[in-house]
């Protein structure tokens, strides 16, 4: 292992550095690119609503809001816990008939919503895979923009146990700005009457977690907590599948090759799965023999090296799945090779190792 990698992990597990979806990056790249298929990376300018007290608010534009179908907004694709300028922690947003759903809000997800132009003041659910900060921590950033930016109406988090508890946390990290703003401004919002957390057991059978009249959400406990954590903690980890009229959609979550989130995927139309750098996960195992000699047996390296999933394993969970097309998303990647500044080429070929059909590497801002 040379010492540039050495040092790039300890700043922050492999700090991934992607190109810009920029169409130069595209004609440069276009070989390695030829199993990706690429999208637009925004959606279409916003329009501005005033509230009743006056304050400009961005809306889903009025295409968009009115629009049919399901699109797909990658928010963030990075994997945590690590923080860099070139993309978000992970972060997805379903459009569906002009109603945005949230998948996870890590560090960036309010930014990216801003930027997507789907919104924050218009996210009413959100769905949690699981509860570290790279999946959460914009959490208390869009609770407190959506009050004090006049929204009204409720916002409901859906989650594994902890998520309750998450959404209380995160109303009184921002009481003191509710208490500010009602006090100078004649505010009349309720924070504890706007924000409620909802938790769903994790099983080894899909568990229907959600369902209005846009879509059906269901969860299953997916691999990403080993059972000696588990038997310490309450905590749980899930996969989810979104139905819509017109697709289906699997948020693998943070996981290692789980049984039960090939059950859950079966048939969809669209598998998002994280994928980590076979390359990568060998070193993190040898890291962990080195920390287990040392007297510290349950360490990070560890952690990433028994709960991710390489290329390869999601493309096994992939073809066993039948799914239509992988989107590959919370990317842990290795050193840059060549022109390219993350591994496209490697994460595809990994995948093809055990799936034929379409592979796309996800990029912040990307439509689906």
């Amino acid at each position: 292992m040379s010492e540039s990698r050495r040092t790039r992990f300890e700043r922050g597990l492999l700090r991934a550095e992607p190109q810009p979806v920029t169409r130069r990056n595209l004609l440069k790249n276009a070989a390695a690119l030829t199993a990706v298929t690429l999208v637009p990376a925004a959606l279409p300018s916003a329009a501005y609503a005033q509230t009743e007290g006056g304050i400009a608010t961005t809306t889903l534009p009025a295409e968009r809001a009115t629009k049919p179908g399901t699109s797909l907004v990658l928010l963030g694709t990075r994997a945590g816990p690590g923080i860099d300028l070139t993309r978000s922690q992970s972060g997805s947003a379903l459009v569906v008939d002009g109603r945005p759903y949230l998948i996870d809000c890590g560090y960036g997800t309010l930014r990216q919503l801003v930027a997507s132009k789907v919104g924050y003041l218009q996210i009413n659910t959100i769905f949690f895979t699981h509860l570290h900060d790279d999946h959460t921590g914009d959490v208390p950033a869009l609770f407190s923009f959506q009050w004090t930016n006049g929204k009204s109406t409720a916002t409901d988090a859906y989650g594994p146990y902890g998520t309750a508890r998450l959404v209380a946390a995160s109303v009184a990290l921002i009481r003191t700005n509710v208490e500010i703003r009602t006090a100078d401004e004649g505010r009349t919002v309720d924070v504890d009457k706007q924000f409620h957390g909802h938790e769903v057991s994790a099983t080894d059978t899909p568990v229907r977690m959600f369902a209005d009249d846009r879509v059906e959400v269901t969860a299953i406990e997916n691999t990403h907590y080993p059972p000696r954590s588990k038997a310490a903690m309450p905590h749980r980890s899930l996969a989810l599948r979104v139905v819509t009229k017109d697709r289906s959609i699997v948020f693998a979550g943070d996981t290692a090759y789980s049984a039960n989130l090939v059950k859950l995927a079966r048939g969809a139309d669209v598998f998002v799965c994280e994928v980590a750098d076979a390359g990568v996960l060998e070193q993190m195992e040898e890291r962990s023999k080195a920390a287990a000699a040392t007297g510290n047996p349950n360490n990070i390296y560890r952690h990433v090296a028994e709960t991710h999933s390489s290329p390869a394993e999601v493309g096994r969970m992939a073809s066993e799945a039948g799914v239509k097309m992988v989107v590959l998303n919370h990317q842990l990647a290795g050193p840059s090779t060549g022109d390219l500044a993350y591994p496209v080429t490697s994460f595809i070929q990994g995948v093809r190792e055990r799936y034929s059909g379409e592979v796309l590497v996800g990029q912040d801002l990307m439509v689906l």
